[in-house]
């Protein structure tokens, strides 16, 4: 019997940290005995106690196509958790949208993951619509620059119809951070390193279209990477998928389960790759 093809894939996890592994021809991944599973999915480590109800909510980072000469941003990792801005040179701002919409009546919380390199005109973190611009060549701060977005910068300044005004301290240059953002009901609430920064804006179940988690920046090389991604329960059915999904080790191993092919579908989107 011929031995399986083996391969080596490459994957990019965050924080400027690559992962080799050898795939054989079943495709199944053999992680380096020197790391587990858990080494290589993002997971919450600043999620506040009272948050640990909820389920995984599965979502990415949108891809986008930029003009040629202004190729600014690299979006890879597990299921496009990460993105790398500027990655040569920074000509302007960019930023990015994730997935999926939020529940506006609904419960929401994600960190995002910050490398040390916290520095230039504008790092932010927050919601925007489809409205809200993604690139342009000027340096400035882009979620909050009118009424289609809200965000917090680097420097600890909330944005929105163009409008600031502070919040909390400048980000520390030279430290990892975890931003992470809780939306509840229309409410927006910063984290930062699992503190509770407070309350930043509220009203938003009343912006008039869909409404999504953003990140942008300005600076050369930073990079940014989703971590925990949580959302309510909607339903009781919904509560039963996420249960079954919890018992299933690996996402292919529901092939050969008798589900329906929705749930299967389900699962396959909420487990990390």
């Amino acid at each position: 019997m011929a031995a399986a093809l083996v391969e080596t894939r490459t994957y990019y996890v965050g924080t400027n940290t690559w992962l080799s592994t050898t795939v054989d021809s079943i495709g199944k991944i053999k992680v380096p005995a020197t790391m587990t599973r858990e080494d290589i999915v993002p997971k919450p480590t600043t999620m506040p106690a009272q948050l640990e109800g909820l389920c995984d909510d599965a979502w990415s980072w949108e891809e986008q196509e930029l003009e040629p000469d202004f190729a600014q941003l690299e979006i890879g990792g597990i299921k496009n958790r990460s993105v790398m801005f500027h990655p040569t040179w920074s000509r302007g701002t960019v930023a990015v949208r994730a997935t999926k919409p939020l529940d506006k009546d609904g419960v929401h919380y994600w960190e995002i993951r910050i490398s040390e390199r916290l520095f230039g005109t504008s790092m932010m973190f927050g919601i925007g619509s489809a409205k809200t611009r993604l690139n342009l060549y000027d340096f400035i701060n882009v979620l909050g620059e009118n009424e289609h977005s809200w965000g917090l910068n680097h420097r600890g300044v909330l944005w929105h119809k163009g409008v600031d005004r502070p919040f909390t301290e400048p980000f520390a240059e030279n430290t990892t951070t975890t931003v992470g953002l809780l939306y509840r009901r229309g409410t927006l609430t910063y984290y930062r390193d699992g503190k509770c920064l407070g309350e930043a804006f509220k009203g938003l179940e009343n912006y008039d279209g869909d409404l999504f988690p953003m990140i942008a920046s300005t600076a050369a090389k930073t990079e940014m990477v989703l971590g925990a991604a949580k959302r309510e329960y909607d339903s009781l059915r919904d509560r039963c998928r996420a249960v079954i999904s919890a018992c299933v080790g690996d996402a292919e191993d529901c092939e050969k389960l008798k589900l329906p092919s929705r749930l299967i579908k389900y699962i396959k989107e909420s487990h990390p790759e």
